[in-house]
């Protein structure tokens, strides 16, 4: 994710509403862990957050016409600062560290009974830290904003066009407005 000015911010007018639990089996999460667990939220947590994206994406994408969310898998690779900057060189020619790699899997071919993946994802521990600290929010609402993010790049969104930047910024504001989150994008140290 890279850092946006705050000139253009979409502003959501509903009021948060509570989360009910997700539905078990839209989303399986395998998580690896290559630097302290130290700060990282429960496996649980981040599947949570991870989930919420992808059936407001599913929704979005169905209009209620699907109601049963097809399972996905996911998989998290938590990150020390090297790592994370390994990657971002390798893969995007980038040579710093950053806060969350996205990995989409392409097409997955149809193979019986297997759940198809959505992509990786590489979320770097120091610089999530960091920049909560920063930014003045708690570690779980950062951590939701990278897990939220890092899925919605998976399932394609992107915030390279800014109109492309606020349909994506829209459904992150409102994925973690609905975990009781502050919009991200509102913050103080934006200004």
């Amino acid at each position: 994710m890279t850092s946006r000015s705050a000139k253009k911010t979409v502003k959501t007018t509903a009021k948060p509403k509570q989360r009910k639990p997700v539905a078990a089996k839209t989303m399986q999460l395998d998580v690896q862990v290559g630097a302290t667990r130290d700060s990282v939220p429960s496996n649980k947590r981040l599947l949570t957050w991870a989930q919420a994206a992808y059936e407001v994406h599913h929704a979005a994408h169905t209009r209620g016409r699907m109601r049963r969310v097809p399972p996905v898998q996911l998989s998290l690779r938590v990150v020390g600062a090297a790592e994370s900057r390994k990657l971002n060189r390798q893969w995007r020619d980038e040579d710093h560290a950053t806060n969350v790699l996205s990995f989409p899997a392409g097409v997955m071919p149809d193979i019986d009974g297997a759940v198809p993946s959505l992509g990786d994802l590489a979320i770097c521990v120091p610089i999530v830290k960091r920049e909560a600290k920063a930014q003045g929010k708690t570690l779980d609402a950062h951590w939701a904003h990278m897990m939220i993010h890092g899925t919605l790049h998976l399932l394609g969104y992107d915030h390279e066009v800014e109109r492309d930047a606020q349909v994506m910024e829209a459904c992150e504001i409102a994925i973690l407005e609905s975990f009781g989150y502050a919009n991200p994008y509102e913050l103080s140290w934006l200004v």
